[in-house]
Protein backbone atom coordinates (compact mmCIF):
# COMPACT_ATOMS: atom_id res chain seq x y z
CA UNK A 1 0.00 0.00 0.00
CA UNK A 2 1.32 3.35 -0.51
CA UNK A 3 1.06 5.91 1.70
CA UNK A 4 -1.01 9.49 0.10
CA UNK A 5 -0.48 12.71 1.84
CA UNK A 6 -3.32 15.51 2.16
CA UNK A 7 -2.86 16.73 -0.74
CA UNK A 8 -2.70 14.07 -3.00
CA UNK A 9 -5.85 12.20 -1.44
CA UNK A 10 -7.20 15.73 -2.54
CA UNK A 11 -6.15 15.15 -6.08
CA UNK A 12 -7.46 12.12 -6.44
CA UNK A 13 -10.95 12.96 -4.98
CA UNK A 14 -10.51 15.94 -8.02
CA UNK A 15 -9.68 13.54 -10.55
CA UNK A 16 -12.70 10.67 -10.03
CA UNK A 17 -15.03 13.56 -10.16
CA UNK A 18 -13.72 14.98 -12.85
CA UNK A 19 -10.88 14.08 -15.25
CA UNK A 20 -10.68 16.82 -17.69
CA UNK A 21 -9.48 19.07 -14.84
CA UNK A 22 -6.32 20.96 -15.83
CA UNK A 23 -3.38 20.22 -14.00
CA UNK A 24 -3.64 24.15 -12.91
CA UNK A 25 -7.12 23.75 -11.96
CA UNK A 26 -6.24 20.86 -9.45
CA UNK A 27 -3.24 22.76 -7.97
CA UNK A 28 -5.43 25.51 -7.43
CA UNK A 29 -7.92 23.73 -5.66
CA UNK A 30 -5.31 21.45 -3.25
CA UNK A 31 -3.30 24.41 -2.87
CA UNK A 32 -0.13 23.98 -4.60
CA UNK A 33 1.58 25.40 -7.34
CA UNK A 34 1.15 23.61 -10.71
CA UNK A 35 4.69 22.14 -10.97
CA UNK A 36 4.38 20.08 -7.49
CA UNK A 37 0.74 18.84 -8.70
CA UNK A 38 1.99 17.96 -12.00
CA UNK A 39 5.05 15.54 -10.19
CA UNK A 40 2.23 14.05 -7.61
CA UNK A 41 -0.12 13.13 -10.72
CA UNK A 42 2.80 12.20 -12.58
CA UNK A 43 4.48 9.77 -9.57
CA UNK A 44 0.74 8.64 -9.01
CA UNK A 45 0.05 7.67 -12.66
CA UNK A 46 3.68 6.28 -12.53
CA UNK A 47 3.26 4.15 -9.91
CA UNK A 48 0.03 2.49 -10.99
CA UNK A 49 -2.50 4.49 -8.55
CA UNK A 50 -4.10 6.16 -11.19
CA UNK A 51 -4.63 3.97 -13.69
CA UNK A 52 -6.23 5.63 -16.45
CA UNK A 53 -7.97 8.88 -16.88
CA UNK A 54 -11.45 8.03 -18.89
CA UNK A 55 -14.76 9.10 -19.85
CA UNK A 56 -17.81 7.49 -18.28
CA UNK A 57 -20.62 7.10 -20.64
CA UNK A 58 -24.40 6.17 -19.68
CA UNK A 59 -24.78 3.19 -20.88
CA UNK A 60 -28.70 3.76 -21.63
CA UNK A 61 -28.12 6.37 -23.73
CA UNK A 62 -25.65 4.53 -26.08
CA UNK A 63 -28.76 1.85 -26.25
CA UNK A 64 -27.35 -0.61 -24.07
CA UNK A 65 -30.20 -1.32 -22.12
CA UNK A 66 -29.86 -4.44 -20.36
CA UNK A 67 -27.86 -4.75 -17.57
CA UNK A 68 -26.96 -8.29 -15.70
CA UNK A 69 -25.39 -10.01 -13.23
CA UNK A 70 -24.06 -13.49 -13.80
CA UNK A 71 -22.65 -15.86 -11.12
CA UNK A 72 -20.95 -18.76 -12.70
CA UNK A 73 -19.93 -21.92 -11.35
CA UNK A 74 -17.28 -23.95 -13.43
CA UNK A 75 -16.76 -27.71 -12.44
CA UNK A 76 -13.78 -29.75 -11.35
CA UNK A 77 -12.03 -29.31 -14.76
CA UNK A 78 -13.09 -25.94 -15.17
CA UNK A 79 -11.28 -24.79 -11.76
CA UNK A 80 -8.44 -26.44 -12.70
CA UNK A 81 -8.27 -24.08 -16.02
CA UNK A 82 -9.43 -20.91 -14.20
CA UNK A 83 -6.57 -18.79 -16.46
CA UNK A 84 -8.09 -20.09 -19.76
CA UNK A 85 -11.89 -19.04 -18.30
CA UNK A 86 -10.56 -15.63 -17.33
CA UNK A 87 -9.01 -15.29 -20.55
CA UNK A 88 -11.64 -15.86 -22.85
CA UNK A 89 -13.89 -13.40 -20.35
CA UNK A 90 -11.36 -10.76 -20.99
CA UNK A 91 -12.12 -11.15 -24.34
CA UNK A 92 -16.38 -10.55 -23.91
CA UNK A 93 -17.00 -6.86 -24.76
CA UNK A 94 -20.38 -7.26 -23.05
CA UNK A 95 -18.61 -8.12 -19.67
CA UNK A 96 -17.82 -5.10 -17.86
CA UNK A 97 -16.16 -6.61 -14.63
CA UNK A 98 -15.19 -9.82 -13.50
CA UNK A 99 -14.37 -11.54 -9.63
CA UNK A 100 -13.17 -14.64 -8.51
CA UNK A 101 -15.41 -15.44 -5.61
CA UNK A 102 -14.81 -17.52 -2.70
CA UNK A 103 -18.14 -19.49 -1.89
CA UNK A 104 -20.58 -21.55 -3.84
CA UNK A 105 -19.96 -19.57 -6.52
CA UNK A 106 -16.83 -19.38 -8.87
CA UNK A 107 -16.98 -15.89 -10.32
CA UNK A 108 -19.29 -12.71 -10.76
CA UNK A 109 -19.60 -10.88 -13.92
CA UNK A 110 -21.49 -8.03 -14.69
CA UNK A 111 -22.86 -7.38 -18.30
CA UNK A 112 -24.30 -4.91 -20.82
CA UNK A 113 -26.00 -5.61 -23.56
CA UNK A 114 -28.77 -3.43 -26.02
CA UNK A 115 -32.07 -5.71 -24.69
CA UNK A 116 -32.78 -8.84 -23.41
CA UNK A 117 -32.89 -10.86 -26.55
CA UNK A 118 -29.29 -9.45 -27.09
CA UNK A 119 -28.10 -10.67 -23.64
CA UNK A 120 -29.86 -14.35 -24.52
CA UNK A 121 -27.54 -14.42 -27.87
CA UNK A 122 -24.51 -13.66 -25.92
CA UNK A 123 -25.71 -15.85 -22.77
CA UNK A 124 -26.14 -18.89 -25.47
CA UNK A 125 -23.46 -18.28 -28.20
CA UNK A 126 -20.70 -17.08 -25.54
CA UNK A 127 -20.62 -17.57 -22.07
CA UNK A 128 -22.47 -20.95 -22.14
CA UNK A 129 -20.00 -22.44 -24.44
CA UNK A 130 -16.99 -21.77 -22.64
CA UNK A 131 -15.52 -25.11 -21.05
CA UNK A 132 -15.93 -26.01 -17.64
CA UNK A 133 -18.78 -24.35 -16.78
CA UNK A 134 -21.18 -26.01 -14.22
CA UNK A 135 -24.01 -23.46 -13.96
CA UNK A 136 -24.95 -20.14 -15.01
CA UNK A 137 -27.24 -17.71 -12.74
CA UNK A 138 -28.22 -15.01 -13.93
CA UNK A 139 -29.85 -11.73 -12.16
CA UNK A 140 -31.23 -8.82 -13.98
CA UNK A 141 -30.60 -5.05 -12.55
CA UNK A 142 -34.08 -3.24 -13.12
CA UNK A 143 -32.99 0.04 -11.92
CA UNK A 144 -29.78 1.22 -10.31
CA UNK A 145 -30.10 2.88 -7.26
CA UNK A 146 -26.23 4.14 -6.71
CA UNK A 147 -22.91 3.70 -9.27
CA UNK A 148 -19.93 5.01 -8.75
CA UNK A 149 -16.63 4.54 -9.65
CA UNK A 150 -15.40 7.44 -7.17
CA UNK A 151 -13.22 5.42 -3.98
CA UNK A 152 -13.57 7.05 -0.92
CA UNK A 153 -9.46 8.29 -0.50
Amino acid sequence: MTTLDQFERKILRLLQADAGLTTAQIAEAVGLSPSPCWRRIDRMEREGIIRSRVALVDRRKVGLNAHVFAQVRLNAHGRANLEEFSDAIRGFTEVLDAYVLMGTNDFMLRIVARDMDAYERFFFDKLSKLPGIQEITSTVALSEIKASTELPV
